[in-house]
Order: C-alpha cells, then sequence, then structure tokens
C-alpha cells in the first residue's frame, strides 16, 4: 500500500521514537502528536528538512487531533504509561485517548490505524494496567474497527525504563528485591523490533483488524535479568526473594502464549533471532548496540551480535510480526 503521511502519537517516547525514525527512512511524512512537542526536537534529524512536523497535542484535545490526522495515511498510536500520576490516568491514557484517537481517524477517511498494546492485556486481569489496555484495544476497534493492534513483551532498548531502572536502583542500594521470589518469567523484546512490526502492519495486507504478539526468542526468569544486569554494570548485589501476590508486577510478568511460528525461513529456529516471529516481505534492518544492557541481550542470544562484536558481519534479520488471528 502507498503511504504518503503519517500521524504518530506519543512520537517523542520510548517505543514512537524509533517508529518514526522508521517511518521516515521509508520516506514518509511524519506528524509527531506529543504533550511536549518541544523537547521532541531531537526527532527531526530523522528525516528531511521538512518531513517531520512536532505537533503539540494532549490526549484530550479533540481540536489538535482533528488537524494532526487529517489528510493523513495511516495513524500509530503508542502512547502508554506504566504508572498513574495526577490525571495521567490508565484509563485517560489507555482508553478514552486512543478511542478519541480512533474514531477522529476514522472520521477522517485514514486507511491505516496501529495501535501499540501490551502482552497481557486482559479485562479480567488482577492489574489495572493490563486492564486498562484491553479496554483500549476494545475502545480503538470500536472506534476503527479496521485497527491493527500490536502487543510486545517487556521492551529492552538504550532508553528502556525497566532495565534502566533497576541498572540504577543498584548503583545505591547493597541488596535487589526478586518480587514473587525471582521465578516471574519475561521475554523481552528488542524496541527497534516492535518499531519494525508497526511499520510492517502498515504494508501487511492482512494486518487491518487483527492482533499481534511481539515478544523475543527467549525467556527468561526475572532473577535471571536482575542477574544478567548486574553482570553488566559489573555490580555485586544480593538477591533477596520477595513472595507474595501482592506485589507481583502482573502488567510486566507476561510470556507469549504458544503459537504457530510465522517466521520467512523455514530454518529460521537455527538463526540468532531463533522462532522470533517475523513479517514475510519486511524490510530488514541491523540493530545499534549502544547501550550495556542492549549489549548484554546481544550476546545472550537475543539479537544478532552486530559487527566488531565477534569479528564479522552480523546476520541481518526480518522485522518481528507474528499473528494470534482474525479480527475478535
Amino acid at each position: 500500500m502507498q503511504l504518503g503521511r503519517a500521524t504518530v502519537l506519543g512520537g517523542s517516547g520510548f517505543i514512537g521514537r524509533y517508529i518514526v525514525q522508521r517511518l521516515a527512512a521509508k520516506g514518509l511524512v511524519v506528524a509527531v502528536v506529543s504533550r511536549h512537542a518541544g523537547d521532541a526536537g531531537f526527532l527531526r534529524p530523522q528525516g528531511d528538512v521538512g518531513q517531520i512536523a512536532l505537533i503539540d497535542a494532549g490526549l484530550g484535545d479533540e481540536a489538535r487531533l482533528v488537524a494532526a490526522v487529517a489528510g493523513a495515511d495511516a495513524v500509530i498510536c503508542s502512547v502508554g504509561i506504566l504508572y498513574e500520576r495526577g490525571r495521567q490516568s490508565f484509563d485517560a491514557v489507555h482508553v478514552q485517548g486512543p478511542a478519541l484517537l480512533a474514531r477522529l481517524a476514522q472520521a477522517a477517511g485514514v486507511k491505516r490505524f496501529v495501535h501499540i498494546s501490551a502482552l497481557g492485556a486482559d479485562v479480567d486481569s488482577p492489574s489495572a494496567y493490563a486492564r486498562s489496555k484491553a479496554e483500549g484495544e476494545a475502545a480503538v476497534r470500536a472506534g476503527f474497527p479496521g485497527a491493527t493492534i500490536l502487543r510486545p513483551s517487556i521492551v529492552f532498548g538504550p532508553e528502556d525504563s525497566f532495565f534502566n531502572r533497576f541498572a540504577v536502583l543498584a548503583l545505591y542500594l547493597p541488596a535487589l528485591p526478586l518480587i514473587g521470589g525471582g521465578m516471574t518469567r519475561f521475554q523481552p523484546v528488542y524496541v527497534g523490533d516492535v518499531a519494525d512490526a508497526a511499520v510492517a502492519a502498515l504494508d501487511r495486507h492482512e494486518a487491518p483488524g487483527r492482533i499481534y504478539q511481539l515478544g523475543g526468542p527467549r525467556i527468561y526468569t526475572f532473577k535471571e535479568l536482575m542477574e544478567l544486569m548486574l553482570r553488566e554494570i559489573r555490580r555485586r548485589r544480593a538477591l533477596i526473594n520477595i513472595h507474595g501476590g501482592g506485589a507481583r508486577p502482573a502488567h510486566l510478568s507476561r510470556s507469549l502464549p504458544p503459537g504457530r511460528s510465522l517466521c520467512r525461513h523455514a530454518d529460521d529456529s537455527q538463526r540468532p533471532f531463533g522462532k522470533l516471529r517475523s513479517a514475510p516481505g519486511a524490510r530488514e534492518s541491523r540493530f545499534p548496540a549502544n547501550s550495556p544492557l542492549t549489549l548484554a541481550l546481544l550476546r545472550n542470544g537475543a539479537l544478532p551480535l552486530p559487527q566488531g562484536e565477534r569479528g564479522e558481519d552480523a546476520p541481518r534479520v526480518p522485522s518481528p510480526l507474528a499473528g494470534e488471528g482474525g479480527p475478535a
């Protein structure tokens, strides 16, 4: 599908900035909508002069959102919060805002709508975060029936708020808590892969109306991730078990359910990406390793090593996009 212009809500955020970069690389004109557009100037060099426009608007600013989606061929909603603070509630950010955006995109005749949700989104979850993500998905599909939903697992990258948060704690604390005894399982996915999946969803003819779950090829326990992080920042810290259901981070403790792999290559199980699910025909990319934690996960099989890390060219890998099924 030929797309000329895309609007990205939350384009200056952790995942959004990678989506903007990839859209600009494909030649699209990108409108980045952010509550603090003045702080998103770092995105402009990702495209040519005038290719990336910054629009200051909040999730409830209907007039500005109408202007932002007008003339757009695609809209990607990548807003999200892990914790509620003030007016930034789960309902406002995960449900009401995306619902409004979906309705406005439908009314404007937008061709494709991609919504970034989260693995584990479930209306019956004990986690308010996971419930709000599920409610947001339903609201988006009510407003834009052909919306594509992406559910990434825990996302890692240079700017992530998971590994970096625990790394900072490890610099100052003598011990780190192992919530739930450290046996909670995670399936980390690289932020660049999530961005590639969002862009691939704009091109794949079967993507509208579908839900895709995104995860890396390896499942780690929380304890294994903490041990990995401590090795990389060269700190020795005690890991103390903390049991009790109330302490379990239910909105993060998910890995992909069993399912058929949609890899492009029959021998993908032997590739460095393992059984990472991927989009046929998607643009391939090589990922930068610009943080110690990214390098750590590269070395442990979550990504192929880039050139220089093992003395040879890294294999190129397809962008990930795996289907959960047809429209719900």
